[in-house]
Order: C-alpha cells, then sequence, then structure tokens
C-alpha cells in the first residue's frame, strides 16, 4: 500500500496548493500540512517554499517528487496485478482526450468499460491535443487520446481510429447543393477556425499545402474553441468550417448542415493513443484494448 503522505505530497507539488490538494483528497487543509511537515522531519528538508499563499518546490523537493512519481507508478502497478491474480480490476485511470474525441467518441467506451470493471475508476480531462499532451508529460494522466501527434519524443503513440474532415455549411448556404468546388474559390468565403494547438487545426492546415493554400489563406470570421460552439456558429451564419465526419453525423442525417466537396483535397487523420516513452501503464493497456474491441479494431 502507498504511503498516503507520499500522496498528499505529490497532489500538493502538482497543484502547487494546499487547499487545491485537501479537496482533492477529501481531507482537512491542517491534515495535508500535518503530512507535509511529516516528511520534512523525516527527511530533515525543507519539501516546500512558501512566500504568502504561494509555494514552490524546493531542490528537494523536485527530488522527492521525482521519486513519488515513480513509486506511485509502480504501487498502482502491483495493486493491478495483484488485483489481477484475484480476478478483481480495481484501481484508477487518470486519461485525457482532445475535443472530438471527447464529445463524439470516448463516451459509449467509458461507458461499456465501467459496466464490465466497476471497480476501476475513470477520471477524464478534455483540452485540445497541445493541452492533453501537457498533462501527459507533467504526468497528470497516464492516457491520452488525442487527434493529432506533435514531434515530442517523451510521447509514444498508437493508432486507434482513421477519421476524415470535411469542409461544412448550413442547409441555405450558396453551397449547399454543390457538387464539388476548387481549392482555389475557398478565398472567396469566411471561415469559422478552431484555436492554435487544435490538433484539427494543424492536419487541416497541413492538407490545405498539398492544394496550394494554408489556413492564413482563409478569410476568418471567428475563432472558436471547440466543435460544438462551430455547429452552433454554421447553423445561424453563411460561413463555412472543416469538422470532423463524426462530429456532424446527426446534423447530415437531419439536413441542417452540408458537406462541400473540394476538388483534390481529402483530408484524413488518425486518433491516437498516447503515454510517456517506456511509461505503459496496466489499467491504460486494459482501456486501449476495451476500445479496440469496441470499434472491431485490431
Amino acid at each position: 500500500m502507498a504511503d498516503f503522505r507520499l500522496e498528499v505530497f505529490y497532489t500538493v507539488a502538482k497543484r502547487l496548493s494546499f487547499t487545491k490538494a485537501a479537496e482533492e483528497l477529501y481531507i482537512t487543509q491542517p491534515a495535508v500540512t500535518k503530512h507535509i511537515r511529516e516528511l520534512e522531519e523525516q527527511y530533515n528538508n525543507k519539501l516546500f517554499d512558501r512566500n504568502g499563499n504561494k509555494i514552490q518546490l524546493t531542490t528537494a523537493g523536485a527530488i522527492l517528487l521525482s521519486h513519488a512519481e515513480e513509486l506511485l507508478t509502480i504501487y498502482r502497478a502491483i495493486e493491478f496485478d495483484m488485483n489481477a491474480l484475484l480476478q478483481k480490476h480495481k484501481g484508477l485511470l487518470h486519461l485525457g482526450a482532445s475535443t472530438t474525441i471527447s464529445q463524439y467518441l470516448i463516451a459509449p467506451i467509458l461507458a461499456g468499460f465501467k459496466k464490465k470493471f466497476e471497480e476501476i475508476e475513470l477520471k477524464l480531462i478534455t483540452g485540445n491535443t497541445a493541452q492533453i499532451e501537457k498533462a501527459l508529460i507533467d504526468k497528470e494522466i497516464e492516457l491520452g487520446i488525442v487527434e493529432g501527434r506533435s514531434k515530442n519524443k517523451e510521447i509514444s503513440y498508437s493508432d486507434f481510429l482513421k477519421d476524415e474532415i470535411v469542409l461544412v455549411c448550413n442547409k441555405n448556404h450558396s453551397l449547399a447543393k454543390a457538387s464539388e468546388i476548387n481549392p482555389s474559390s475557398l478565398k472567396n468565403y469566411r471561415f469559422i477556425i478552431r484555436e492554435q494547438g487544435s490538433g484539427t487545426r494543424q492536419v487541416i492546415d497541413h492538407a490545405l499545402k498539398d492544394v496550394g493554400l494554408s489556413i492564413s489563406d482563409l478569410p476568418v470570421e471567428i475563432q472558436l474553441g471547440n466543435t460544438e460552439s462551430i455547429k452552433s456558429y454554421l447553423m445561424h451564419s453563411n460561413a463555412l468550417a472543416f469538422l470532423s465526419i463524426h462530429s456532424i453525423n446527426k446534423e447530415l442525417l437531419s439536413g441542417e448542415l452540408r458537406v462541400v466537396d473540394i476538388k483534390g483535397l481529402n483530408i484524413t487523420r488518425n486518433f491516437y493513443f498516447t503515454h510517456l516513452q517506456g511509461k505503459s501503464d496496466p489499467l491504460a493497456e486494459k482501456l486501449i484494448r476495451f476500445a479496440k474491441l469496441h470499434y472491431n479494431l485490431k
């Protein structure tokens, strides 16, 4: 069993807040202070520098955090392996999913996983691809599911699903009934685009280069941070947007949104499972296997 004082220290170190750590661990702030003080006495080193309401790790604190991360990973693996011997599946998995995946793909997977493994606790955070990768590097999550891949050598990627990104307009747009348009004509319309750091935006920008364009060539009407906002805006504007085909199934069936084909432009991408290099987590591996089974993937 992990030393709870170490878990308290780890939580304070990651949040840099005694108050937030107390809330997350469901203990009082004086209890947090007591556990940290005991660790400081045990190691005869100050772990945090305090400046008013702000705290930061000391050199000793940074060293202990590095070891704590490794120890807590080992404790989690021990718990999983011991429970597996008893045909039990218990533990806590922190995962992060980028926006499109979180909104349109992950919910049925997590629901099915929880139904099968009731005693595995899941905690999900959502953000764009850059934010999820940062959470992975900061060791706030053990598994990420993202829409793009960076060149960060600390992160390992494995294929999940294929996706297609399509140009979309509302049913009243002048392009709603067009069979196909030339890439050069895109400069004549106004666009809704995603924010910097979005995996979708990165893929679109890369694909446009194949037809001699970039996102900077597209007249931007507004920048929005998630797909639902983009879809809602599309319904009430004469703008265009590039969206994942997974995100517009309902709107295509209802006829509210239409796909506009672009000559010579086919934007496809992979969704990826991500984890830190050399840091594969047993619970994460179990979820990956379950997700691939859900979509009948090998």
